[in-house]
């Protein structure tokens, strides 16, 4: 009886240390999807608690030939409202545009002010904030919208990224809001990606070159991770690239450090691989941190969602004092932008 029991522990103590083998290199990859659910949960939250009730608007003459790509919608203003009054914004995160106008109830709304066809439309609706009228126009991608004003009328004429610029690329800072991502020493590492990312948008500004940029955030904001990696997917971006920062598994301070960049595995061309290795060896050229390579990503969702090439950078260590002190560092930050948008300029060599 001893000797069955003994045989039996020894088998469980076995069954047990195989099952710890096979799960301990899979813990990583757990650990990133706890965290991204959680995270996930967050963003949702406070993107929902943004939305207002909307009620639905329709427009005159919609039918639109199904090879049709272009459309244009004129609105109709009240009397005495003219193109200055207007506060119009295009969100491309989300594909939503907002059109405010003074003067408006319902009556005005009743009467049908849109009219024109579009193909590009999912959803439009209205609400009122006292007396003023908000229209709320959602894409099923990311247009750049042209805008006319005509005898008391707002028009608007979409078109697609790649007819206004030569090349699109899309910028993501991570985390935001009240996602923090690693916090070290009183430092979040959402405002470390944020900094890096307003140092890029400068160099951009300042280049001269005919390159369309969209952000998921120039702020503190939290966008879902779906809103972060449509935008890539719906802008038909050449490239994607996602900002961020390391920290050790446990948490603690060591000694680890370096840079290193994520890419999408299941890209079957090699294309996300190849742009990663670019952004690899031009941030750590430029920042002269530790080169520690490319690692597959598929465990993140905004890279295995991504429908273009995908890079999501890990700057440095924040668990790494002095990398951290670096991290900090507006001149550090802005070599590091210099050497982020170095590899964009590489890939497009490259015929991204």
């Amino acid at each position: 009886m001893e000797e069955k029991t003994l045989k039996f522990a020894a088998v469980t103590l076995f069954v047990l240390m195989v099952g710890v083998c096979m799960v301990l290199p899979q813990f990583p990859k757990i650990h990133t999807r706890v965290v991204e659910a959680r995270e996930a949960k967050v963003a949702e939250e406070e993107f929902a608690a943004s939305q207002e009730e909307m009620k639905d608007l329709a427009i005159i003459n919609t039918e639109v030939p199904a090879d049709s790509y272009g459309g244009q919608l004129s609105l109709r203003l009240p009397e005495g409202v003219g193109e200055s009054d207007i506060h119009f914004t295009n969100d491309y995160v989300t594909q939503t545009v907002h059109i405010e106008i003074p003067g408006t109830d319902n009556s005005y709304f009743d009467s049908h002010p849109i009219s024109g066809s579009s193909n590009h439309i999912d959803t439009l609706s209205y609400t009122r904030k006292g007396e003023r009228g908000i229209i709320e126009i959602v894409m099923d991608r990311v247009y750049e919208l042209r805008t006319t004003y005509d005898e008391g009328s707002f028009n608007l004429e979409f078109l697609t990224p790649q007819e206004v610029y030569d090349k699109v690329v899309v910028i993501d800072a991570g985390h935001g809001g009240r996602a923090p991502g690693a916090t070290k020493q009183g430092v979040n590492e959402k405002d470390i990606d944020l900094a890096i990312v307003l140092q890029l948008k400068k160099i951009f500004e300042e280049s001269g070159e005919n390159i369309g940029v969209y952000y998921t955030r120039t702020d503190d904001s939290n966008p879902t991770f779906d809103q972060r990696v449509q935008l890539a997917n719906k802008s038909g971006a050449n490239l994607f690239i996602s900002i961020h920062n390391n920290s050790t598994g446990s948490g603690r301070m060591s000694s680890a450090n370096g840079t290193s960049v994520m890419y999408n595995e299941s890209d079957e061309t090699g294309r996300s691989r190849r742009f990663a290795q670019i952004c690899v060896e031009e941030v750590t050229s430029r920042i002269g941190s530790r080169n520690r390579g490319v690692m597959e990503g598929d465990s993140i969702y905004i890279i295995r969602t991504s429908e273009v090439p995908v890079a999501l950078i890990e700057v440095g260590f924040m668990t790494n004092r002095e990398e951290l002190k670096l991290l900090c560092s507006e001149d550090y930050q802005k070599e590091t932008a210099e050497g982020i948008y170095n590899a964009i300029l590489r890939a497009f060599e490259e015929g991204y």
